[in-house]
This record gives C-alpha cells, structure tokens and sequence, in this order.
C-alpha cells in the first residue's frame, strides 16, 4: 500500500506542475505558487487573499516521512519532522523576501490533520475548512494518508475520530515575516560575535 501510495503520488506531482506557475522545494517542504480558487480568507492580520490571487501551497515530502518511520520509528520521526520543518520555513521566509517568484505571493497556505502538534511555535494561524464537497474529499484523503503511511495510522483514526478534521494553517506574507526575522538577526549577531578578536588571543 505504501509504495502505491507513493506512486500514485510522484504521479500527482507530475500533474501538479502544471496547476502551478513554479514549484519549489525545500528541504522537507515544497511549495507550489498556485491561484487561489476557494472563498476569500481573511487572515489575522487583516491581510484578505482573494480569489485569483497568489499563493503558497505548502506540502510536506512524504516520502522522506516514511523513510524516516521505518528507520526511526513514529515518536522519533515526528521530532525530526518538526525540527525539519522548522528549518524548512526559515528558508521559505527567505524566499518570500529574496525570490522574484514570491514577490507576489499573498500566503502560504496548508491543509493538514496533523496541526496540533506539527505546527506549534510556527506561528501559523489556524481556520477551519469551509464545510462542502472539497472539505469532506479533503478529510477523507488525509485520513487515508494516514493511515497508510503511519505504523499506528488505523488505530489513531479509530480512536480520535472527531480530532481528525483538517484545518488550514496560514501565514500571510506579513505574519510569515514577522515570525521569523528575529531569527535571521539573532543568527547575523551570533555570527558577528563569532567574528569579534578574543582578549584571550592577546
């Protein structure tokens, strides 16, 4: 099931290139710069993303997760799956300033089961789906990635139910910068201290 599984998604992918002016990669994450297409969302910051306008599709290497699983077991994995993902979001954050592509990107924008622990001290903003088809297609098709690609997958669906709702997590292009600027001068000041002659050296 696993390796059907990603079959059918290197597939996806494929075709996904050509729902998206440019896709991206970074290390755990990808990013594909698409047009939204649902209702208008209207973040916390008061930044509305209308229909038509650019956004980030954020998407996680599952692939890269399962390998992981197998050779790190589920508890392991998902501490590295956060700490990449962390990682992975100091280099988006530096893209939306620095990539012509991101320029006019409003958002970034991901759909996950998976927020509660995924996402803490990521700053993202969380909102439910609208309820309709595309909500319901969503949940069933998270629920059925999970189960395939985690060893307790089936069991976590059986026992959590009701907590299994897909929510979207959003950082505008505002909230994305704020979030993490802090980081990039803590590491130049880290770097500059490294640099400074030691008194012991005299």
């Amino acid at each position: 099931m696993q390796v059907a599984w990603l079959a059918w998604e290197s597939g996806f992918d494929y075709i996904s290139r050509f729902r998206s002016s440019h896709i991206s990669h970074f290390g755990i994450c990808k990013v594909m710069i698409k047009k939204h297409q649902g209702k208008s969302i209207v973040c916390a910051d008061s930044t509305i993303i209308d229909k038509g306008d650019l956004i980030g599709e954020l998407h996680l290497n599952n692939k890269m997760i399962l390998t992981m699983i197998k050779s790190q077991g589920s508890d392991r994995t998902a501490l590295m799956t956060a700490r990449l993902v962390r990682k992975s979001m100091k280099q988006i954050s530096e893209a939306f300033t620095s990539q012509p592509e991101f320029s006019e990107v409003r958002a970034l924008v991901g759909i996950t089961l998976l927020h509660r622990g995924l996402t803490h001290g990521l700053g993202f903003e969380q909102q439910p789906m609208k309820s309709g088809l595309f909500q319901r297609v969503t949940t069933a098709y998270l629920r059925l990635l999970l189960s395939v690609l985690h060893p307790e997958g089936k069991k976590r669906i059986g026992r959590k139910t009701e907590q299994l709702i897909p929510m979207m997590l959003i950082h505008s292009r505002g909230s994305l910068r704020n979030r993490f600027k802090s980081v990039k001068k803590v590491a130049v000041a880290e770097e500059l201290w490294l640099l400074q002659p030691s008194s012991n050296s005299l």
